[in-house]
């Protein structure tokens, strides 16, 4: 895209501090923070648009009551903070995880992979076969997953870049390819089409794409697919989506403020997911 994001420096934390400290001299920082606290809560302006959510379950969950990770690192980067926010405030404690540093997965309810650069850093996500095996496992034992994007391209079989194929999770039969140019760029408005754990069927979701990859090969069904697009690229012809056990995976951004049924229903999935381990695990 033409950037390189602060994450990918250890210079930026410097430039930051120096732009705190002007800030400081010459901003009432107090005077901010009143005003800032005066906005309401994201549980207040975000209610759930279902009570019930898309499998007739409620989408209150108690505080403490789920686990959920997000990939976030220099390769995983793109998170809007309000989403982060709208998890915690259904319940969900977050554990930041990197398949970068970490070789696998700590013990999850759900798990949120967003944007980033996965291309950028293809070789050291291809190597660290230890996170994704792991990463296969905990799905095939219905580990719920969300992904946008960069998140996506990672759960794919491999990703193409410059003619050097790099093995990726492996979690969906899809080969990606990296361009000069954007492959999808702009607004979003997908139907929800099919039954899911995250989406009303029938339910209208707007979001956003900005992507250079490209799907090369794809061996799955079209059932598999979720989202039909009304506007935007997607995956694979006029559909997005990607749907497999308890795992979707989008092209498509979206914001909590925008839909606010989806933190609700990751967090309930995340308690279901707890639950079922917990009575399957040796002395349960």
């Amino acid at each position: 895209m033409g950037l390189v994001p602060t994450p990918e420096h250890a210079w930026a934390a410097d430039s930051l501090q120096a732009i705190g400290r002007v800030a400081a001299q010459h901003i009432d920082l107090e005077a901010l923070l009143r005003i800032a606290r005066q906005a309401p809560a994201i549980g207040s302006v975000c209610p759930p648009a279902d009570p019930n959510g898309p499998t007739g379950q409620r989408v209150t969950v108690q505080p403490g009551r789920c686990r959920i990770g997000i990939l976030k690192d220099a390769a995983f980067q793109f998170y809007y903070p309000e989403n982060i926010e709208a998890l915690q405030a259904a319940g969900a404690e977050i554990s930041f995880v990197s398949p970068l540093r970490e070789d696998r997965l700590p013990e999850l309810d759900a798990l949120y992979i967003g944007g980033g650069f996965p291309e950028t850093h293809a070789q050291e996500l291809s190597a660290n076969t230890g996170f994704s095996r792991r990463l296969r496992e905990l799905v095939e034992t219905g580990l719920p997953v969300y992904a946008e994007c960069g998140g996506l391209m990672y759960l794919g079989e491999e990703l193409v870049i410059e003619g050097r194929s790099y093995p990726m999770a492996g979690v969906l039969p899809l080969s990606f390819g990296l361009f000069k140019r954007p492959q999808g760029h702009g607004y979003t408005v997908v139907s929800v089409e099919r039954a899911n754990p995250y989406y009303p069927v029938g339910s209208e979701i707007r979001g956003h794409e900005f992507h250079y990859s490209r799907v090369l090969r794809w061996s799955g069904s079209e059932d598999d697919f979720i989202f039909r697009m009304q506007r935007g690229v997607g995956i694979h012809g006029d559909r997005d989506g990607l749907l497999y056990r308890n795992v979707l995976a989008t092209y498509t951004h979206i914001h909590a403020l925008g839909n606010p049924g989806w933190a609700g229903a990751l967090a309930r999935n995340a308690v279901a997911f707890r639950s079922r381990r917990s009575r399957t695990e040796p002395g349960a």
